[in-house]
């Protein structure tokens, strides 16, 4: 298979060497165009106002791997190489494997997440992978997990182009529970904003805070009771697949908003 694979962790980050090593391994053409640092939760950012560098990297990945480093956002870099560094479309974009999870609503945020809708934007199916711990750095399983589901996929196509978001528990191969099918969950924040000042007496803020795990997850309308929140999945040590899709709209919000008369052009007497 023809794959390109970006991220949001940066060129030096280990799990995407993992991911583009294990996959290049088993005979896979694999080109890598990610950010030169870490672009974390940029979103789908894109750059507009700067030019884009791009730079080829000989070392760090497999040799098989063709790699660029690029100084823009996670879907800049797929951007950049699907309209001018690659010559031909891939099978699949692949992103990651991100150093943390992309739960819930955690991908309204996601650079990962971002840059695999990217290649789903340009009619090409994408997955993102990510790694459901900021400690761990065993990355082996997810990459294995990753092999394994593009050969699947490679004999059982998608039924149509989608963006598979993909968490896999930080546990050993043998501890993984097994792979389920998800919706996407609720993943809360407690923020905080930590105020300091700088060497120069200037006052400036910090983003803190932690994640709210005990969120009960609430029913979907158009989907089975019984189908897991990627949130639950991975807390159970299940492997996550959430299919997902760029078209944000609400079905229900547009039946309740059609009984509103917005506007009326009759004027009262």
């Amino acid at each position: 298979m023809k794959l390109l694979i970006s991220n949001d962790d940066g060129i030096f980050a280990l799990g995407i060497r993992t991911l583009a090593d294990t996959l290049a391994q088993a005979g896979h053409d694999v080109t890598v165009v990610c950010p030169d640092r870490e672009r974390s939760a940029t979103g789908h950012g894109l750059t507009l106002h700067d030019p884009i560098r791009a730079e080829a990297i000989d070392t760090i990945f497999h040799p098989a791997v063709k790699a660029w480093s690029c100084s823009g956002t996670p879907s800049d870099c797929v951007k950049l190489a699907l309209g001018a560094l690659i010559d031909d479309p891939p099978d699949f974009v692949l992103s990651g494997i991100n150093h943390g999870s992309n739960l819930g609503t955690d991908i309204l945020y996601s650079g990962t997440v971002s840059a695999a809708m990217e290649g789903v934007l340009e009619g090409i199916p994408s997955i993102a992978f990510s790694l459901t711990s900021y400690t761990s750095k065993e990355f082996h399983v997810a990459a294995t997990f990753a092999k394994s589901l593009i050969e699947r996929l490679s004999v059982q196509p998608l039924a149509k182009v989608m963006l598979l978001n993909v968490n896999i528990p930080p546990v050993s191969q043998a501890e993984i529970a097994g792979v389920k099918v998800t919706r996407q969950g609720i993943r809360r924040y407690f923020d905080t904003f930590e105020k300091r000042v700088d060497p120069r007496g200037k006052t400036y803020y910090w983003l803190a805070g932690e994640v709210i795990e005990d969120i009960e997850q609430p029913p979907h309308s158009h989907l089975p009771p019984d189908l897991a929140t990627d949130v639950q999945a991975v807390k159970e040590n299940y492997i996550a697949i959430t299919p997902l899709q760029y078209n944000l709209t609400d079905i229900a919000g547009v039946s309740s908003l059609q009984s509103i008369e917005f506007y009326s052009n009759r004027h009262s007497g």
